[in-house]
């Protein structure tokens, strides 16, 4: 990791101007994407307070972040992969929005020693426990990621379900079909105990992969 870009990335989420970059367009998604979308939302009451939480929906479209900073006035933290950062204007825009770098298929310590940090001051932290898209409606086999930062951070973890997207924007898509999206949040669910080992992970994984799959067969149900 370009130890560079990481601290230019945190300098411009930290600034004023990034707040009110993250306003107009929270704003502006509201207003033009969702009703586009006709995007219909159940359980935002589980974002509600001010303490740190993770945010962990599936993911199957490109438009899956976009699509969440509405739900809250919580300003969203994310790590995005490395190769988005490389275009100035571009980097500046996504940090400003909360992105911050992290190196794909490798160990990125660093990266997770600064989300670990973000919420321990209270940040709202977007996490896709699948790592990258995937197709349908079954929640494939997590990975133990989210449990870990979760454990390391005292956090709990809001699973999400989001249906509508992949159609709305699929693979290879650039442009959004009006196709209606419906997102369920789930309770949040407590973290394991801090320094569980791997076994423990892995079990809180299980357990978490039922629920993220409750909320998004809840957020399949047509009414």
């Amino acid at each position: 990791m370009n130890d560079e870009l990481q601290i230019r990335s945190q300098k411009i989420a930290e600034s004023k101007a990034a707040s009110m970059v993250y306003a107009v367009t929270r704003f502006f998604l509201r207003l033009f994407l969702w009703s586009y979308l006709r995007v219909e939302v159940t359980g935002r009451e589980n974002l509600a307070g001010k303490d740190a939480l993770i945010m962990a929906p599936v993911h199957r479209s490109n438009l899956d972040s976009i699509l969440l900073a509405p739900l809250s006035k919580r300003r969203m933290r994310a790590l995005a992969k490395e190769s988005l950062f490389k275009i100035r204007p571009f980097a500046w825009y996504i940090s400003a929005l909360g992105a911050f770098p992290i190196r794909r298929g490798s160990a990125d310590r660093e990266s997770v020693k600064i989300a670990r940090s973000l919420l321990e001051k209270g940040a709202t932290m977007l996490v896709f426990p699948e790592g990258t898209r995937q197709e349908g409606n079954k929640i494939g086999e997590l990975f133990d990621g989210t449990a870990y930062l979760a454990s390391k951070s005292g956090v709990p973890v809001v699973p999400i379900g989001i249906s509508g997207s992949e159609k709305a924007m699929g693979t290879g898509s650039r442009i959004p079909k009006p196709y209606k999206v419906r997102i369920s949040v789930g309770s949040p669910i407590p973290p394991p105990e801090p320094n569980s080992k791997r076994s423990s992970l892995s079990e809180w994984t299980k357990h978490f992969s039922t629920e993220l799959q409750a909320t998004q067969d809840n957020a399949c149900l047509v009414t």
